[in-house]
């Protein structure tokens, strides 16, 4: 059976404040063992998403790229073990 969207009323006294952008020079690695999934800002590049394989020489050209973004803050998620 298909699930519904659902809106769920705020909380008396609750209102959605907008969100503010804390690290505007952040970018987000999705860590993987053989290859990485890089985002940066969307106006930092022509392909704001990349992958990059899990070797020294490709993680010293993501280093690079991220520089070159003018990116100062990273955020990582790893999965598996």
């Amino acid at each position: 059976m298909a699930q519904r969207n659902r809106s769920f009323p705020l909380k008396p006294g609750k209102s959605r404040a907008a969100l503010t952008i804390t690290h505007p020079n952040a970018a987000g690695i999705d860590i993987g063992s053989a290859s990485h999934y890089v985002a940066v800002p969307p106006d930092r590049d022509d392909e704001p998403v990349r992958e990059f394989p899990s070797f020294t020489v490709d993680l010293e050209a993501l280093a690079d790229w991220l520089t070159a973004c003018g990116v100062d803050t990273v955020a990582m998620e790893s999965t598996g073990v």
